[in-house]
């Protein structure tokens, strides 16, 4: 243990160093200039561009909650995020880059002034001053403190008992490191630290992830086929957890006992590895898949001003697309790393799973309190109904005595069918008290946790494992510290108090909004880990329908159609979060992708209209502002289009084409899972 620690302190120590040493160097005789501070005086390499783009998108969210929802019944389908996002980073290189570097611009909002007005400009920045501020970081920096809570939390440290530490302190502790690491290298070298910093930390992360793979199909290649130790992973409690029928594993497991790894992995999650759900799965329907998914990737990849600083400070137009096509590359290696694991997971240690699902979270009364706090009712799959009946049905009584409807006659017998039925005659109550987070029968989201503890060896790796864990939550925040400074700097202190501010003033206002910021979102991590949220994911699904679409159609409208009105821009801004309001209000039960591509589609319609209506006279045309490099790499080109290919086969490989919008096994276990 202790070399673990000594590994993890000097894999951080190391981070600092090269921040600090790199930020520094190379810097302009004005030191203060904003280029310089907020775009590494645009010179930043492909390969620097390319692993530091990975390093601000990777976090806790995808180690935890992608590898938990690989082990649900989703599985790799999730993977979606990724490989689209692959393809969607190639459009961004070839379509909008381009157009950024030829604008000049330090910050996106800036584009839309140059297309628009200033006031389209100014609500873009304010919109994601406000996500950044009081949802993105704070998200990003509970995921990652939550992660290694859990990891700690109920055992020994360096010395320090732990068991009668809570876990929401552990949180709140973890908050504060990992928030001020990131604050002080960002504040000393603005993007240059912050793309250093992120490529070594991107670069032990991706290697950490393969070793892991690694470990878990060595594993999964050792287990029996059955053992007398209920606690040990065997074939046949890994088939079991995937509702085999037993007649079934008879046939199976002869043939598995003899496979390797790779046979193993693909005959259990057989019904897992397919890339396509069903027209209504609440997760990642079809329709979604085929348009919805799209509108957070192009916004994410292409608009979000965290992800666009490093491409906005590349050496040229070259070099920024080289970036991007290699940070292409790298996410379609991720679901491997991710998500094969959290399936694996499910696989060894289902049971674990199972018990830290109810038992770990503090029975039933815990539970109750938590609900009667927060005004909440009781939601629960089918596994959990089964495993835990007898809270089931107490949780039954509790919704119907908050909600003033009989309990259901089947509940003793068939809890989560009265749970079916239970909702529909709460929801004739027209009550105003909304469900809590589902509790499931096994926790997924402590996929990677296990895998962590139960197969990374101590004696050194296990501290590099750590320290990459920490680094990339660190990382995240590092680029949205980064993004957050530029924006308030450049789009709205320079713009509206000091329009004659020197660079230095500049500077010295974006390294203190670095530490606001930075102290503000450690401050919203209690408030983000309310339950009434419905956790994590839900929190930034939500956020984004908000306000992607909106943003999206005004960029492509600002691309493509010169005929827009300057006015539009603003409409679609404006028009986004009520649309997408509406939408959540009265049509709850939608999957969130697909509210996000009803609200595009109708916010396209209107400006379709407009444009049709009161096209601009002289169309717009967008001048050269910069002395950039804007030619096009040829290598980018063919490797973008290498990208391109890659998908689509991984997509036709990993297609379930018997299913077109239905399926029984996605219909039983996503019941059972959900």
């Amino acid at each position: 243990m202790l070399i673990d620690f000594v590994v993890f302190i000097g894999f951080l120590v190391a981070v600092l160093v090269i921040a600090f040493v790199m930020g520094g160097r190379d810097k302009k005789k004005k030191e203060s200039a904003a280029s310089d501070y907020f775009l590494a005086g645009r010179g930043l390499a492909w390969w620097l561009i390319g692993i530091s783009l990975i390093s601000a998108n990777i976090s806790a969210e995808q180690f935890v909650g992608m590898s938990g929802q690989a082990a649900m019944y989703v599985g790799l389908a999730i993977a979606s995020y990724e490989w689209i996002a692959a393809v969607s980073l190639v459009i961004v290189a070839f379509v909008f880059l381009p157009r950024f570097l030829k604008a000049g611009v330090y910050t996106v909002p800036q584009f839309l002034e140059t297309r628009y007005n200033r006031l389209c400009r100014t609500l873009m920045s304010l919109s994601l001053l406000g996500v950044y501020a009081f949802v993105t970081i704070g998200v990003v920096n509970l995921a990652g403190a939550k992660a290694f809570a859990d990891y700690l939390h109920g055992q020994h440290f360096l010395g320090l008992d732990l068991t009668k530490v809570d876990a929401d302190t552990l949180i709140f502790f973890f908050s504060w490191v990992m928030g001020i690491f990131a604050a002080v290298y960002v504040w000393y070298g603005g993007l240059k630290s912050a793309a250093w910093a992120g490529s070594l930390q991107g670069t032990a992360l991706i290697l950490c992830g393969i070793v892991i793979l690694y470990f878990a199909m060595s594993q999964l290649a050792q287990i029996p086929a059955t053992s007398d130790n209920p606690n040990e992973p065997t074939l046949t409690s890994a088939l079991t957890a995937m509702d085999v029928p037993a007649e079934e594993q008879t046939k199976i497991l002869p043939k598995l006992e003899k496979a390797g790894a790779w046979e193993r992995f693909t005959t259990i999650n057989n019904p897992k590895l397919r890339m396509n759900l069903p027209w209504n799965d609440m997760i990642l329907p079809i329709t979604a898949l085929m348009f919805g998914i799209w509108i957070p990737n192009l916004y994410y990849w292409g608009l979000d001003q965290h992800i666009m600083q490093r491409t906005l400070g590349a050496r040229s137009l070259s070099q920024g697309q080289k970036g991007i096509v290699l940070a292409a590359f790298l996410k379609l290696l991720i679901p491997f790393i991710v998500i094969f694991p959290g399936m694996i997971a499910f696989n060894l240690y289902s049971g674990s799973m199972k018990e830290n699902a109810f038992a770990a979270k503090g029975g039933y009364e815990k539970l109750e309190a938590e609900r009667e706090k927060y005004g909440q009712l009781f939601d629960f799959d089918a596994k959990f109904a089964s495993f835990e009946p007898e809270a089931a049905v107490l949780m039954l009584q509790y919704n119907a005595k908050k909600a003033g409807v009989a309990v259901p006659e089947t509940a003793q017998e068939k809890p989560f069918d009265a749970l079916v039925a239970h909702k529909k005659d709460i929801a004739a109550q027209k009550i105003e008290m909304g469900y809590g987070k589902q509790i499931s029968g096994y926790d997924y989201d402590s996929a990677f946790g296990l895998l962590v503890r139960n197969l990374v060896p101590e004696g050194g790796f296990r501290g590099f494992v750590l320290a990459a864990l920490f680094g990339m939550v660190v990382s995240a925040l590092a680029a949205m510290l980064n993004a957050v400074s530029t924006l308030f700097s450049i789009d709205i202190y320079k713009e509206f108090f000091r329009r004659k501010a020197s660079d230095g003033e500049i500077v010295w206002v974006g390294r203190v909004s670095v530490g606001v910021f930075m102290v503000l979102a450690c401050f919203m991590v209690p408030v983000l880990n309310n339950p009434k949220f419905g956790g994590i994911f839900t929190l930034i699904q939500e956020f984004q329908g908000f306000v992607s679409p909106g943003v999206l159609c005004a960029f492509m409208f600002g691309f493509f159609v010169p005929a827009a009105p300057r006015w539009s821009g603003t409409l679609a801004l404006l028009g986004c979060p009520v649309i997408y309001g509406l939408l959540k209000i009265f049509k709850p039960d939608t999957a969130f992708l697909d509210r996000m591509s009803i609200t595009f589609v109708i916010i396209v319609a209107v400006m379709t209209l407009a444009t049709v209506l009161f096209p601009l006279k002289e169309k717009f045309k967008l001048e050269t502002n910069t002395t950039m490099d804007l030619k096009t790499s040829k290598a980018a080109v063919f490797f973008g289009l290498i990208v391109v290919l890659i998908t689509a086969w991984l997509y036709s490989h990993f297609w379930d084409y018997q299913l077109l919008l239905w399926d029984g096994f996605i219909e039983s276990f996503s019941k059972s899972s959900i």
